[in-house]
């Protein structure tokens, strides 16, 4: 019995997967909006009720596709830092910057899933919170060391709000330990400048702008790593 369980189980993963990757295409042809369980079951060769013993809804197999798609971005981003010195906090900022970028261009349809315009009807589930912060967990490690180390000095002093700087250390704080609310704000504002640079490029909206884009990225980051008060080099 137990030998039959655990071929009924690896047949079932084996299935799974391959839904999963069917669908990973439909959305480079159709969208996430046309995503479609009965269109997965037709390419299978799969009676349409029987997908459902593995996917009951759409939203959870798109649930799926952004589980995934959240903690193959996470990965290439906790590579990138650990293959970085430990100390050298500029470069460590800029390799998981890099990252973000590659992956997504290396993965446009599932980088739209994440960030792209919501899928109408959906609600994503709690289950998506922690593979959608792995990259943000990165982040702020790599700020929170910097600044236990002493090597974070912001550009120019800002007039900051006490509330705001109070509500950025209240969201972001486990992320940031003992990083200070005005440097926190700042770390937002480099994260989410970071994501719109990528958005732009991933989406089609730098086309005329570089010949090569790569060069632009590169000094984006660099601006906003000295933003933060990241050291730069000479």
């Amino acid at each position: 019995m137990t030998a039959s369980r655990t071929a009924r189980e690896r047949v079932r993963a084996e299935l799974t997967r391959e839904i999963v990757e069917i669908a990973r295409r439909q959305l480079a042809t159709e969208g996430a909006g046309g995503l479609s369980l009965r269109a997965v079951a037709r390419e299978m060769g799969m009676v349409s009720s029987a997908i459902y013993r593995y996917f009951p809804s759409r939203d959870d197999l798109l649930t799926t596709l952004i589980i995934d798609g959240y903690n193959a971005l996470g990965e290439a981003v906790e590579h990138a830092d650990a293959a970085t010195p430990p100390d050298d906090f500029p470069a460590r900022w800029a390799a998981v910057c890099h990252a973000v970028r590659d992956w997504a261009l290396a993965h446009p349809h599932e980088y739209a899933l994440l960030y792209g315009s919501p899928v109408p009807g959906y609600q994503a589930p709690q289950d998506t919170i922690g593979p959608r912060v792995r990259d943000l967990v990165v982040f702020g490690r790599i700020l929170a060391d910097a600044h236990r180390a002493g090597a974070l000095a912001p550009a120019a002093p800002l007039d900051t709000d006490p509330a705001l700087a109070g509500e950025a250390e209240a969201s972001l704080g486990a992320f940031m330990p003992d990083v200070p609310g005005d440097v926190l704000l700042r770390a937002l504002s480099a994260w989410t400048s970071l994501y719109g640079w990528v958005n732009f490029e991933v989406f089609g909206q730098l086309q005329g702008a570089f010949q090569d884009n790569g060069p632009g990225f590169g000094h984006s980051v660099r601006v906003l790593g000295a933003m933060i008060g990241l050291p730069q080099p000479g």
